[in-house]
């Protein structure tokens, strides 16, 4: 009986590491990951929400994300912007709207997600030490370009912000993840021949 089941564990790995079944299973992983993550983060967050450490690390985040957006929208695109420091707030004259980047917008849930994604994937740990990282933080470039792409729609085309916010925007955070994880996928977690013969 022993024999046979790990005979029958050996037929399903094979299958599961064939050259065309590998990609599907390393997508279903990570959307997996992704989802019970996300998941875990809406039923947790008022634990979060409760803790001192989460309120600052969101806070700070926020408030950075906050002045990044606002440095790109006035420096380099020459926004017209009544900046709200201590509210974190961007208002656009203009067309008489505002932009408030609190901590639902401050991208630690992004960065919470891919911090799991990438110590739960498969992988070596000598690069995820390095890896997981650089991936966190580059979620912070992500938000700031999320924020000044809303920040140009809300002064294009203002009768769509709320469906550039919910139906591309937040998309967006999840192509960027994407992305990173065919980085590691392609680059550091890909079988090398010695480990394929063993």
């Amino acid at each position: 009986m022993n024999s046979s089941l790990a005979a029958l564990v050996s037929r399903f790995h094979r299958f599961l590491s064939h050259p065309l079944v590998r990609p599907l299973v390393d997508v279903a992983m990570a959307a997996f990951i992704l989802v019970v993550f996300h998941y875990l983060w809406w039923e947790l967050l008022d634990v979060f929400r409760a803790t001192e450490v989460y309120e600052r690390i969101s806070g700070w985040l926020a408030q950075s994300v906050y002045r990044s957006s606002l440095w790109v929208n006035t420096r380099v695109l020459g926004m017209e912007i009544v900046a709200r420091d201590a509210a974190n707030t961007m208002l656009f004259p203009s067309v008489d709207g505002y932009i408030h980047v609190n901590g639902g917008c401050s991208g630690f849930k992004q960065m919470y997600q891919v911090l799991f994604l990438f110590l739960l994937f498969r992988g070596p740990l000598k690069h995820k030490l390095w890896f997981i990282p650089a991936a966190v933080a580059f979620m912070y470039p992500v938000n700031v370009l999320r924020v000044v792409l809303l920040s140009v729609a809300l002064l294009i085309v203002p009768q769509h912000w709320d469906f550039v916010h919910l139906w591309v925007m937040r998309p967006f955070y999840y192509v960027a993840i994407f992305a990173e994880w065919v980085v590691w996928v392609e680059v550091f977690a890909r079988p090398t021949p010695q480990r394929l013969k063993n």
